[in-house]
């Protein structure tokens, strides 16, 4: 049985089997149960009121914005990130939608990492215009000075990953954390998908808002999609109240103030606003059976971790000795730019996602993705499975070859998401790719 009590004082490796779980009180089972229902009856009109007025927190009412089996996944990715609470939703991509339009609004604008998956820069630099909201990209995020140069006076946050996708570049935290704060007065919301809080937990470095595509190492398998939001408890949104109209304004039918001034003290004011608001109206849900994966993916999650770094330092090894790769992105390769950030944030292992340069181009590129048989030729990441792609010709392809120079994406670029197989294994496969590469060379 989970006690709060207890949990502060558990490890990792006991927060991610126990955390958030209570055996059912009707049936008694001790693993977290599916409740696949749409919604639950009141005890009383009393009980209903309440529910809807946000009188009373512990009361189901319908499953669009919340349902136990998900409310056990929340606690439990809360306690791993050490977050006050968390939100669970359908998708990653709605987990970092839902994060922003929290506190941005039409008028107000976002500083963005250059490092950063793609359909969040699509969703920053595309859809956010057509909503009236601005955005700045910093391309050299080691630069505390390109931050400070982004900001404007309609800032309202600031935006960036842990470890980014595919060039696996680190970010100074500590450091855009405080540019974030002192100089903008705005919270940083870190994407953490590629670190999990195994690897790295960024609200102890300062970031105030994180972010997961569960659908990735947190659930593990490949299944099923899911996303995450998580507080820190930590900004103060009620510092300069006219920042955050939303926070702040009240809402018809949950009270007669605003969510900060009411729930700030329990440190739920951006959770309570963000769930009861935005999930409840966009509707981006997380299955109960969806959240029940989910459950069974992290109760593993530092076992596969431990495996996938493992394997990772293996090939990167391999890789950076191979006369077909120019170039290995990762922090384990010599002269990598973000290694001392590494040995500093993930003194645990910088992950299992990570890229390198084939020598021969596109051509040789595709025919690499065409040698492989182990390796799975898909667009996920963090699968037990090892995972390859060619971005040049998939992810990238709508893009110029100058466009995609301009973001580190080669030509010959292959990512790999390193699975949990034998390493020995994978570093043959690789072997195939690479003969397959050389045959189509000039």
């Amino acid at each position: 049985m989970s006690d709060e009590s207890l949990e502060s004082g558990w490890s990792f490796d006991t927060l991610q089997v126990h955390a958030g779980a209570f055996p059912d009180p009707a049936t008694r089972a001790r693993a977290v149960p599916i409740f696949a229902t749409t919604s639950y009856v009141y005890e009383s009109v009393d009980t209903a009121a309440a529910s809807f007025l946000l009188e009373d927190l512990t009361v189901n009412s319908y499953s669009r914005t919340g349902n136990p089996t998900t409310a056990a996944a929340e606690r439990r990715i809360a306690a791993l990130e050490g977050g006050v609470g968390a939100v669970a939703v359908a998708s990653g991509q709605a987990a970092t939608t839902l994060a922003l339009l929290n506190i941005v609004r039409a008028g107000d604008h976002v500083v963005l990492s250059g490092q950063v998956y793609g359909g969040t820069t699509s969703l920053v630099t595309q859809r956010f215009p057509e909503l009236g909201i601005e955005h700045t990209i910093v391309t050299d995020i080691d630069d505390p000075e390109a931050w400070r140069a982004a900001i404007r006076p309609n800032t309202r946050a600031f935006f960036a990953e842990s470890i980014a996708n595919p060039l696996a570049r680190v970010l100074d935290i500590e450091t855009v954390a405080r540019v974030a704060h002192d100089d903008a007065g705005v919270p940083l919301i870190i994407d953490n998908t590629l670190a999990t809080p195994y690897l790295l937990r960024p609200i102890d470095f300062g970031a105030d808002i994180v972010v997961h595509s569960t659908t990735k190492f947190l659930t593990g398998h490949g299944t099923v999609l899911g996303g995450v939001v998580v507080d820190s408890g930590a900004f103060d949104f009620g510092a300069e109240p006219a920042k955050w109209p939303g926070l702040h304004s009240v809402d018809p039918g949950h009270g007669e103030i605003g969510y900060w001034e009411r729930f700030h003290g329990q440190g739920l004011g951006y959770l309570l606003r963000l769930r009861s608001l935005l999930l409840r109206d966009y509707g981006p849900t997380l299955s109960a059976f969806n959240s029940f994966l989910l459950i069974q993916g992290i109760e593993t999650l530092s076992l596969r971790l431990r495996q996938h770094v493992a394997n990772t330092e293996r090939i990167v090894r391999y890789l950076e000795s191979h006369p077909q790769v120019e170039l290995v992105n990762h922090p384990l390769a010599a002269g990598h730019p973000s290694a001392g950030l590494a040995a500093k944030y993930l003194p645990k292992g910088a992950g299992s996602v990570f890229s390198f340069n084939l020598v021969g181009g596109l051509e040789a590129g595709k025919a690499f993705i065409g040698g492989v048989k182990l390796f799975s030729h898909l667009a996920n990441i963090g699968d037990v499975r090892s995972l390859v792609i060619h971005p040049a010709s998939t992810t990238n392809s709508s893009q110029t070859p100058e466009q995609r120079a301009a973001t580190g994406i080669g030509e010959g670029l292959i990512r790999l998401s390193v699975g949990i197989e034998d390493a020995d294994d994978l570093i043959a496969d690789l072997e195939r790719g690479f003969a397959a590469a050389r045959a189509v060379r000039p």
